[in-house]
């Protein structure tokens, strides 16, 4: 595993013996991973492993890719039946399995080793409040976190579009390798590994799995594009390579370390990125850390050789790729209830989702802004977020009216204890302009069972869809 710890000031001095008790504790989940990756596939390494390994790690697109492959005509009647579990169209179940293990080994690896060390190495206490936490972490979440936006659109999309490309390069279509990724994403780390540390987070919960199929497909093809070259950009090995280790770089390292020795010496790799705020100075104040975590597992040391790169796959009619995914932006104008003594105010609108069809779409919302406090006159955050569904009518139109309803809730003060959840209600006017554009407005009355207080918002936001767009 290689930890980089990114501190915003200089005040780690002070920490020094902590910094080395994680980097070693690092390392032995590194060591642990390994070893039970190893020994859970000792019983058939010397007859299968070989065969298996040329399907994971060789110098191309790991197999046929979905393009290429021979489908029923009657496949893309129902566009999104899941195919993950049960391949009928010779996509690489066994790489796709033997992936999937080698990120729940070193999983299994950490929580492993947190419970065997010493409680003053761990901070694990052998009564189980770790795993209490865990459950407490579970049961409050999803929530709206605080993370650096660096992180939220740029690190967990990255994390995502490595997910995805597993289960892309074992052939499998986009919207199997995005469903695979939403799994991995959503259940091994947010409500799994991660969920040890801090609650699972709504945004992650999204960003990681849509955004992580744009940038998974686009690195998908365009790897594809520089192999179909020879590996060669502007004429350049060393370009070339470098680039392909960009778009790939935990699977493209383990590649060229094999190359290099000619033995198949790393077999699979893993990654993820988290941040947090470490207590420093005997509690007295906080670091604030961004970590990067990379695991490998070894694998059989057999001779290794790369193969040819394949030809390039021809697209397919497939009605399901990224280009449903869109986001918006806009502005927006929020009505409060008097039982806030909040003044009114203009709000800056956002939102990631699916547009599944010309009928349906559905999408993550968030609103914000800085009010006034009537009674104090002093600024006060207003948030809010809320996930709806959208159902349009006169699809076949440019103009369509649209109803949606949601779920959220209203923050205060970036305050998890002064939130409310609201139930929401409205209607809008979507009126495409083209394939990847829209303007969109509509009006949502939110209701809060709790606190009985309603609010009245409207919003006017430009819709871009991503890829080819709407196209069908």
């Amino acid at each position: 595993m290689i930890n980089v710890n990114l501190p915003q000031n200089n005040s780690i001095i002070k920490c020094k013996i902590n910094k080395f008790k994680k980097k070693f504790k690092n390392l032995l989940f590194f060591s642990l991973a390994i070893s039970f990756h190893i020994l859970a596939d000792e019983k058939h390494l010397e007859d299968d492993y070989h065969d298996e390994f040329e399907s994971i790690y060789v110098n191309n697109i790991t197999n046929t890719v979905w393009e290429n492959q021979i489908v029923e005509k009657n496949f893309y009647d129902s566009p999104y039946k899941i195919s993950l579990f049960s391949p009928q169209n010779g996509e690489n179940i066994d790489r796709l399995w033997s992936q999937t293990q080698s990120v729940f080994a070193y999983g299994l690896g950490v929580t492993a080793i947190l419970y065997v060390v010493p409680e003053s190495f761990s901070n694990w206490d052998k009564e189980g409040d770790d795993f209490i936490k865990w459950g407490e972490n579970v049961k409050a979440g999803p929530l709206w976190d605080r993370d650096e936006p660096l992180v939220n659109w740029l690190g967990h999309p990255y994390f995502g579009s490595i997910y995805y490309q597993v289960a892309r390069k074992s052939g499998y279509r986009q919207w199997d390798a995005f469903f695979y990724s939403f799994l991995m994403s959503t259940f091994y780390w947010e409500y799994g590994v991660e969920a040890i540390a801090e609650p699972p987070s709504i945004q992650d919960l999204v960003i990681t799995p849509l955004l992580g199929w744009a940038l998974g497909e686009w690195a998908f093809n365009q790897e594809q594009f520089i192999r179909q070259n020879g590996g060669k950009v502007w004429g350049s090995d060393i370009v070339g390579g470098t680039i392909l280790t960009l778009l790939d770089p935990i699977d493209s390292l383990g590649r060229g370390i094999n190359n290099l020795l000619g033995h198949e010496v790393i077999r699979a790799g893993s990654g993820n990125i988290s941040m947090n705020d470490v207590n420093i100075n005997n509690g007295e104040g906080t670091q604030y850390y961004v970590h990067l975590n990379i695991a490998y597992t070894f694998g059989s040391g057999k001779n290794y050789s790369s193969s040819q790169a394949p030809s390039y796959y021809k697209k397919t009619d497939d009605p399901i790729d990224y280009s449903i995914v869109g986001f918006s932006y806009g502005i927006g104008f929020i009505d409060l209830d008097p039982y806030w003594k909040i003044d009114d105010g203009l709000t800056t609108e956002y939102s990631l989702g699916m547009y599944l069809s010309r009928s349906f779409s559905t999408r993550v919302s968030y609103a914000k802004v800085k009010l006034t406090d009537i009674n104090t006159s002093n600024d006060i955050n207003y948030e809010n977020y809320s996930i709806n569904a959208q159902y349009y009518f006169n699809t076949d139109e440019h103009i369509r009216p649209f109803i949606t309803v949601g779920i959220g809730e209203m923050l205060r003060e970036r305050d998890n204890e002064k939130k409310v959840f609201q139930v929401n209600l409205g209607t809008g006017l979507h009126f495409k302009i083209t394939n990847n554009i829209a303007i969109q407005t509509d009006i949502r009355h939110y209701y809060s069972p709790r606190a009985n207080t309603s609010e009245n918002a409207v919003a006017l936001n430009i819709v871009y869809r991503l890829g080819k767009g709407e196209w069908y």
